[in-house]
């Protein structure tokens, strides 16, 4: 195959190697062909196609493993219901252990969390937003590394007062079906609300070499407050995805007497 448009040849190859991916030629976590054997197919020069597939990596298409090669995306996209998941219906369907692990079982993927629990100083904003003293041991840090079909996909450390979760399950890995908004509305702090701030950003090293990321490959942070009906705050957690690999959907009702208003 040939590339004639005066379009940069590498720009085109990622077209069609994108294409490739998406209708199926290439499946999920198989090798693309080599540099030389795809710049003999589309008879081009492999700093071309080294052009192309470092396109293709910025994406998340694809990934180079040293003594592999290139590997394509394992998983599909993950959509984040970021208003109906946190419902106990979501949350408990099918015995699941919190919003994230009913969300990927629901797209046909397999979640497990690696989860680890401390008593800990949180950082200054978390005790801002917990309205904590700054500089005290008072919550417990449940810090999980999550992954759907053993590709890490999320961290997200959860921080939670020390007065509401020491003793009780919150404290423990396994925080039971429905995970710990469950546990709260069993302790009476049932949260009535939350607020969500969404940014991008540069990962940091952990996060990046955690997710896989490439070097130019950004990530959503998510800053998620859980709160009781009387506006107490109970949770701070801190929700990190790779930016290529999430979308997050949102859905609210509007007023219809408004709806027309710009």
């Amino acid at each position: 195959m040939s590339i004639e448009s005066p379009r940069s040849q590498f720009r085109q190859i990622a077209d069609l190697l994108r294409d490739a991916i998406e209708r199926g030629e290439y499946a999920p976590g198989s090798l693309l062909p080599s540099e030389p054997e795809l710049a003999e197919r589309y008879r081009v020069s492999r700093p071309t196609i080294n052009r192309a597939v470092t396109i293709l990596r910025g994406e998340g298409l694809v990934r180079v493993e040293r003594g592999r090669g290139t590997v394509v995306r394992e998983i599909p996209v993950i959509r984040r219901a970021s208003v109906t998941r946190y419902l106990r219906s979501a949350r408990e369907r099918g015995g699941g252990r919190g919003a994230f692990d009913s969300e990927i079982r629901a797209l046909g993927m397999t979640p497990r969390s690696d989860v680890d629990i401390e008593r800990a100083v949180p950082p200054a904003r978390v005790a801002r937003a917990l309205g904590l003293p700054e500089g005290e041991p008072n919550v417990i840090v449940r810090t999980r590394r999550m992954y759907a079909d053993d590709i890490p996909v999320q961290l997200a450390p959860s921080y939670i007062p020390l007065d509401i979760a020491e003793g009780t399950r919150i404290a423990e890995r396994d925080s039971g079906p429905g995970g710990i908004i469950s546990r709260f509305a069993e302790l009476g702090y049932a949260q009535a609300r939350i607020t969500e701030s969404v940014r991008v950003r540069r990962p940091t090293e952990e996060e990046g070499r955690f997710l896989r990321l490439e070097e130019d490959q950004p990530v959503i942070e998510i800053w998620h407050v859980g709160w009781t009906a009387d506006d107490r705050p109970v949770e701070v957690c801190v929700h990190t995805v790779p930016a290529y690999l999430w979308v997050l959907d949102y859905e609210w009702p509007i007023d219809p007497a408004n709806a027309d208003r710009r």
